[in-house]
């Protein structure tokens, strides 16, 4: 495979490949978008939940510390699980195909965060409660894991290929349309119940709706079509027989700079969205519903930020783009903890949305610049990988970290040089990687176009 850069803006200079019909690419779009959407609000409300609510719920103990250290390590547990899942359904995903794994992956989440809203707590089922939730946290991981290399084709092989970072970021919206709809959800059930009731039952609605959100998931995606790439390949016969083993063995640099590529992201990530509702509420004595307001707000500004910076990474140069973000990131975090003093709520929430703002100018680029990295025939098992085996090193153990360090220093600034470091990660991983080359995707849509779709047009009898 070619792998020279191409110019800035995603383009080779060449023909571009047959349109796919408008429908197909609408449905995709939305199938991606409210997909993710549905799963990470699933994940989102475990991560609000393990800051403000399992603590007391699963974990009671005489030191509010230990209880949220023990909270933390089972979020962890979401993160630490999702290489299962990139390897189990990313294999899967380049030899069966995008949509029936993305099934899958919907059903294992959507049933794991049911059960989590039906399991007592420590009152009731002593340690055996604990337990039981970091094995469904652990289920939620292994879909998320397997979810996003799909969600991310999904979108990106029914688009453009030139306007890959648009299309791509389909799927990258939906962590903050999910973390909007999960932290709304607890601050108007914070808001309408006493503490009390809250911690005893007003929780558990927010999970339980979830079985309502992924049945209307599942709807939409059980209504798709696979790509047209990936039947490209398959019609080709050039599907991988062993793409795990592919990957390692001839992808292991694309690999490399895929995986670094997302440590900054995740790390930032963490900081706004989970380490702050401890952060805000312990340290700058903020009301749970003020912090949980301020996250909502950073969310709802990167509903848009994201799709507009995909979109402006087509148009120049996608790594700087990432790049010069990342370094703006590392930066706002050490002027976040000198402007936040808990005097001001307005400062946290302008604090919070722009870390998410730089965080938007990361992620929506990302999806894109990690499945470019790999060939068609292998993006769902590479990207995959890279996308969970960094999810371990990133966000997996960031809240964690945040929490020991501010507690062994009693400075934030140690935890905005924790992510400093990550950012720094992430840059290689940019340096090292490549830019766009959207010949290979526009030869399989144009195969598509000219093999796929008229057999299918001829219907059961143009069939062999």
């Amino acid at each position: 495979m070619d792998r020279s850069p191409a110019p800035p803006g995603g383009t080779d200079g060449g023909t571009a490949a047959p349109a796919v019909p408008r429908k197909s690419l609408v449905k995709a779009f939305t199938a991606s978008l409210t997909g993710t959407s549905l799963e990470w609000y699933d994940f989102a409300v475990y991560s609000a939940a393990s800051a403000i609510v399992f603590p007391a719920v699963f974990f009671p103990a005489s030191d509010p510390y230990t209880a949220t250290v023990l909270a933390f390590s089972t979020y962890a547990v979401g993160y630490v699980s999702r290489p299962v899942g990139g390897f189990v359904f990313g294999r899967l995903g380049d030899r069966i195909g995008r949509k029936p794994v993305l099934v899958a992956t919907l059903l294992l989440i959507g049933v794991a965060t049911f059960l989590i809203g039906l399991l007592p707590g420590y009152a009731t089922l002593g340690i055996a409660a604990p337990i039981i939730l970091v094995l469904l946290r652990f289920a939620q991981g292994v879909g998320v894991g397997g979810e996003w290399g799909g969600a991310v084709l999904l979108s990106s092989e029914f688009g453009d290929p030139r306007r890959r970072g648009f299309w791509s970021s389909a799927a990258q919206v939906g962590p903050p349309a999910g973390n909007l709809l999960a932290n709304g959800a607890l601050a108007a059930l914070a808001a309408l119940l006493t503490e009390e009731a809250f911690l005893s039952w007003g929780w558990r609605v927010a999970f339980l709706l979830s079985a309502l959100l992924v049945a209307f998931g599942l709807w939409i995606r059980l209504k798709l079509e696979d790509t047209p790439v990936f039947r490209a390949v398959q019609a080709r016969g050039e599907k991988p027989s062993a793409p795990i083993s592919e990957v390692f063995r001839d992808q292991r640099r694309p690999l490399l700079a895929a995986i670094l590529s997302r440590l900054g992201p995740d790390v930032l990530y963490a900081l706004f969205t989970v380490f702050t509702l401890t952060y805000g509420t312990v340290a700058l004595g903020f009301e749970r519903s003020e912090v949980l307001v301020a996250v909502l707000v950073g969310s709802a500004f990167q509903l848009v930020g994201i799709p507009l910076a995909g979109a402006v990474s087509d148009r120049i140069s996608r790594r700087g783009l990432y790049a010069v973000a990342a370094v703006g990131g590392a930066v706002w975090a050490f002027v976040f903890f000198g402007i936040t003093d808990g005097t001001s709520l307005g400062l946290l929430v302008v604090g919070i949305a722009l870390g998410l703002v730089f965080h938007s100018f990361m992620y929506g680029p990302q999806a894109a610049y990690i499945i470019e990295q790999f060939s068609p025939r292998l993006r769902y098992t590479g990207s995959s990988l890279a996308y969970t085996i960094a999810g371990v090193f990133g966000g997996a153990i960031a809240p964690l970290m945040f929490t020991v360090i501010y507690e062994e220093t009693g400075s934030p600034y140690w935890i905005a040089g924790y992510l400093a470091v990550a950012a720094a990660l992430t840059c290689v991983g940019l340096a090292i990687g490549r830019d766009s080359d959207v010949s290979e995707d526009e030869a399989y849509i144009a195969s598509f176009a000219e093999d796929v779709a008229p057999a299918d047009a001829a219907g059961p009898s143009g069939r062999a």
